[in-house]
């Protein structure tokens, strides 16, 4: 099919800083503010697609961060959607492909180009992606607690609210006894473990105990590099392995499969550099059988806003991390905010990523703003 090219005439980075409601902790990590990029893309007619960066302000998660992310935005890749019209979002990642990696800055930019490219063709996102959902089931990610009965708590409170999966972070110290007293209190539900690379194969006769959960999958146990060792836990364990960091490509997600490092894989829009790849090893998986889901990156409105459209594909058949705003945000910076009901959300049938940019709380949360015109790129003759 032949689409209208886009002819990109503006691009505007707003950096954004935004109080989470509570510390979240990690394996890596305690934080409240998290900061990122909201990217305006505008073609020649003033219709704007809207992305949003998810790494964070240190290289924890990946080698990428809120500044490496502008640098590489800014010097690299914004001249690039500049060179020349696009015919459809997939032509995006082509012409990113000369900068390695770098997959974070490049999924920001990609996704406000398939937000505008679904305007312009007068689609909700995620019809332009190819998903037939009008709902989805979602989990919710809840961080380390400093005390047991703390924990408790806060599951108690997100398994009332009807979240379909509940992912437990855990490290060295807060792994086995932890999960053994929120199984006990809460014998039948969905629950999962994300380890964030903090084991290694040392630990295999400690992984698996946590068999005893029935624990829905335990999440990137070891490395944040390496499917090898993964493969061997995996054949130790009743458990099915998930990985996350391991997998940045659809060549990575094949090489794991062929290897049995894991009878799941996360997809997370950011880690995989866009949504073109995130459909490419989505397929994949659909054709392997390997069931996926979509993690989350405490994204604001508009990355939780992607993750919903990519999330109505059909191989999404696991609950992702994509919780309600409200879980995480005094307030969003869209309009309605994401809700969830009974761990559903009904998709947004609106053209684009379906809600509304809340301009006033953009501007209140942002910290810095760069606008990039396309005319200030043309080569002079």
């Amino acid at each position: 099919m032949t689409y209208s090219p886009i002819s990109i005439r503006q691009i505007t980075l707003n950096r954004l800083k935004m109080k989470l409601n509570d510390p979240f902790t990690t394996s890596f990590g305690t934080f409240q503010e998290k900061e990122f990029y909201v990217i305006e893309v505008e073609d020649e007619d003033g219709n704007i697609g809207f992305g949003e960066s998810v790494a964070f302000s240190s290289p924890w998660y990946s080698e990428e961060t809120v500044k490496t992310n502008k640098h590489i935005m800014e010097d690299f890749l914004i001249p690039l959607l500049f060179d020349a019209p696009i015919y459809h979002p997939d032509e995006v990642s082509e012409r990113f492909q000369p900068i390695r990696k770098n997959n974070m800055a490049k999924a920001g930019l990609e996704g406000a180009v398939w937000d505008l490219f679904a305007k312009r063709r007068k689609l909700p996102l995620y019809q332009a992606l190819g998903g037939n959902k009008d709902k989805i089931d979602v989990g919710i990610s809840i961080g380390l607690q400093p005390t047991v009965k703390e924990l408790l708590e806060i599951v108690d409170s997100r398994v009332n609210e009807g979240y379909k999966r509940i992912k437990l972070k855990i490290k060295p110290g807060s792994d086995y006894d932890m999960l053994k007293e929120v199984r006990r209190e809460f014998p039948h539900i969905s629950m999962m473990a994300d380890a964030n690379s903090a084991y290694t194969l040392s630990d295999i006769e400690l992984l698996k105990k946590l068999d005893e959960f029935n624990l829905t999958m335990i999440e990137q146990p070891l490395s944040h590099d390496d499917i090898i060792d993964h493969a061997k836990l995996q054949q130790q364990l009743v458990t099915p392995i998930c990985l996350d960091e391991s997998i940045h490509s659809l060549e990575d997600a094949k090489k794991a499969i062929e290897l049995g490092s894991c009878r799941i894989i996360n997809i997370k829009i950011g880690r995989v550099g866009g949504l073109t790849e995130a459909k490419r090893i989505h397929d994949y998986c659909l054709m392997k059988g390997i069931p996926v889901w979509c993690g989350g990156m405490l994204e604001a409105g508009i990355g939780r806003a992607h993750n919903i459209a990519l999330t109505s594909l059909d191989q999404f058949i696991l609950p992702g991390d994509t919780a309600a705003s409200a879980s995480y945000w005094e307030r969003d910076i869209i309009d309605p905010e994401v809700i969830v009901d009974q761990g559903v959300i009904q998709i947004p049938q609106r053209f684009g990523i379906g809600y509304d940019i809340n301009r006033e709380a953009l501007e209140y949360y942002c910290v810095e703003k760069n606008v990039f015109i396309e005319s200030n790129y043309k080569v002079k003759t």
